[in-house]
């Protein structure tokens, strides 16, 4: 296969040519003139100078031309390397002149695309780097609404809460939920038998055990007053299971005290019983406090009755309103009905002392 350098269009081709006018042309000519057209000597040097400058330049020309080829490419590569322009070269030159621009163009083409995909991934990885930022804010803030939230809630509602996609806490509502309250009776008493290490000590055991009965019916802590215990239910349950499980939680609080007891008894220490109420109805539900200090409460009427059942009910007794009973009914047994007056109440109302 005859190589595409080989022609006259090629620096190799225009070699050759130069080659056989400086060289083989004007001797060729000078002896075939000499020996056979007879030409005497004299014409023959005048002919053969003539025709050897006529190579020379000729030559001369070709060479020229190849090496203005050169300086153009090396020109026009130079401005692309120092950033004076950036389009393909364009030249018009020898067949190797031209492959060899046409190889650095595909160079510079592959270049190009490299760095696209460069700059495109660059960008990819900014973006993959803003979502790392961003669930890393949001792993954070979810980790932070985690130790707020047990504080309130058992873990099961924690996870509940963090996983659900409506904003159910934190926000002030009106909401029917239940109330209860639960308190240590003759509690001042027996602080004042009690050295002050061994009193706090009980306290925190008895709150532990009552608050781990609270989240396991999902109830949610509101806030320890002394030694008394508020918790809500039904805030966060959709399915208003909040009078059962705070009965089921008062149930259990009291099974829990007694137990406790029946360990006091036997390490000769103090012992108590506790009294609870509950009550169901409208609350507001909501942050309550100032400025420097916020409590995420409730207010209304039905926590002041389910406070009011609480200090009527005796060492080991649950007392729960009327609302509390029309939705738990049949599901807890009852050990009398109940009429009272509470004060700033015109009318008497119902409540019911739970057998457990």
């Amino acid at each position: 296969m005859k190589s595409k350098y080989q022609n006259q269009n090629s620096f190799v081709g225009k070699t050759r040519i130069i080659l056989v006018l400086l060289s083989i042309l004007p001797f060729m000519l000078v002896i075939y003139l000499f020996f056979i057209e007879k030409v005497d000597l004299t014409e023959m040097i005048y002919l053969f100078s003539a025709l050897a400058l006529f190579s020379i330049l000729t030559g001369f020309t070709l060479m020229r031309g190849a090496a203005d080829q050169l300086v153009n490419l090396a020109r026009e590569t130079g401005d692309i390397k120092t950033g004076l322009k950036s389009d393909p070269l364009r030249i018009d030159a020898d067949q190797e002149l031209s492959d060899i621009a046409e190889n650095f163009n595909s160079i510079i083409r592959k270049l190009h695309a490299t760095d696209r995909e460069i700059k495109e991934q660059s960008v990819q990885l900014m973006s993959y780097a803003r979502d790392l930022s961003q669930s890393y804010q949001k792993i954070k803030e979810e980790e932070e609404l985690r130790n707020r939230l047990s504080l309130y809630v058992g873990e099961h509602l924690v996870e509940k809460l963090i996983n659900s996609k409506d904003s159910v806490f934190f926000e002030n509502e009106r909401k029917e939920i239940t109330v209860l309250f639960a308190d240590i009776r003759s509690f001042t008493a027996i602080a004042e038998r009690m050295a002050a290490d061994d009193l706090v000590s009980m306290l925190n055991h008895f709150f532990t055990v009552m608050v781990d009965i609270v989240f396991r019916n999902n109830g949610m802590l509101d806030k320890f007053i002394g030694d008394q215990l508020m918790a809500v239910f039904g805030h966060i349950s959709p399915d208003n299971s909040g009078p059962n499980d705070a009965v089921k939680a008062a149930i259990e609080m009291q099974h829990a005290t007694e137990d406790m007891m029946k360990v006091r008894v036997k390490e000769d220490k103090e012992t108590f019983g506790i009294g609870i109420g509950v009550n169901t109805g409208k609350t507001i539900i909501g942050n309550v406090g100032s400025e420097n200090r916020m409590d995420y409460t409730v207010i209304g009427d039905t926590v002041n009755v389910a406070a009011r059942l609480e200090q009527m009910a005796k060492a080991g007794e649950i007392i729960i309103g009327e609302k509390t009973y029309q939705q738990t009914k049949g599901h807890f047994r009852l050990q009398k009905k109940i009429q009272v007056r509470l004060k700033n109440k015109t009318e008497p109302i119902i409540c019911y002392k739970l057998s457990r």
